[in-house]
């Protein structure tokens, strides 16, 4: 009989904190194809034999065609309305990227999915941010995943500059206060690591639960402990 290829992983927003942290945490399980904009050479070198990269055109749908079908798909894509310098751009890559892979990914077979969303997240907030986040939740469970792991993180604890990534300022300023008192802090609002996070969601989807699993900061603070 033929061998059973081994399932692979698709992986969106590897050059972010939470991405890189998912590279790592999930090259340990299987192959893992990461979908990138352009070609980073700053992805770690040791990785590179055990996880492949593929170019994709996050508003070209039709890019993902050529893609080895994947048995689940994590999504850690996000930006900030100034990184992305208006409404209009955050949203083409918190919604429409987030929705682009997700459906591709279902469509070639997936039927597990991760993603990476944000505290707060709510499609009635009067809030821009959290409302596309919530939006983004909505649409991903009406694709109909089998398990499909939401993670809201609070601030994330890590360091951009190391991944070339653009300085936010406020975010900065935000963990100089809170990492000398993270330990007053209750679990839903205290900074978290990418790491934690990465290691929550990969558990959390391998897991024979409910269809649809929310994961708050404070509930990704524990899991795996």
């Amino acid at each position: 009989m033929p061998d059973t290829p081994t399932p692979l992983i698709w992986l969106a927003g590897a050059t972010g904190l939470v991405g890189r942290a998912l590279l790592t945490e999930l090259g340990h399980e299987q192959p893992v194809l990461a979908l990138l904009r352009r070609p980073d050479p700053s992805l770690p070198a040791q990785q590179q034999q055990q996880q492949q990269t593929a170019l994709v055109d996050y508003a070209q749908p039709a890019s993902f065609a050529a893609l080895p079908a994947p048995s689940q798909v994590f999504i850690a894509l996000g930006s900030t309305i100034a990184q992305a310098g208006s409404q209009a751009a955050f949203r083409a890559v918190d919604f429409d990227a987030v929705l682009t892979v997700a459906r591709a990914a279902r469509q070639a077979g997936a039927r597990r999915c991760a993603v990476v969303s944000a505290l707060g997240a709510d499609p009635r907030s009067s809030v821009f941010y959290n409302r596309v986040k919530g939006e983004a939740e909505a649409a991903l469970v009406a694709l109909g995943f089998e398990r499909l792991v939401i993670a809201r993180p609070s601030l994330l604890d890590g360091e951009r500059a190391s991944l070339g990534q653009p300085a936010r300022r406020g975010e900065q300023w935000a963990l100089r206060l809170m990492r000398p008192i993270a330990g007053l802090i209750p679990a839903a609002w205290r900074p978290i690591r990418p790491e934690r996070v990465a290691r929550a969601m990969r558990l959390a989807l391998a897991q024979e639960w409910a269809a649809v699993q929310v994961l708050e900061s404070a509930e990704l603070q524990t899991v795996g402990d």
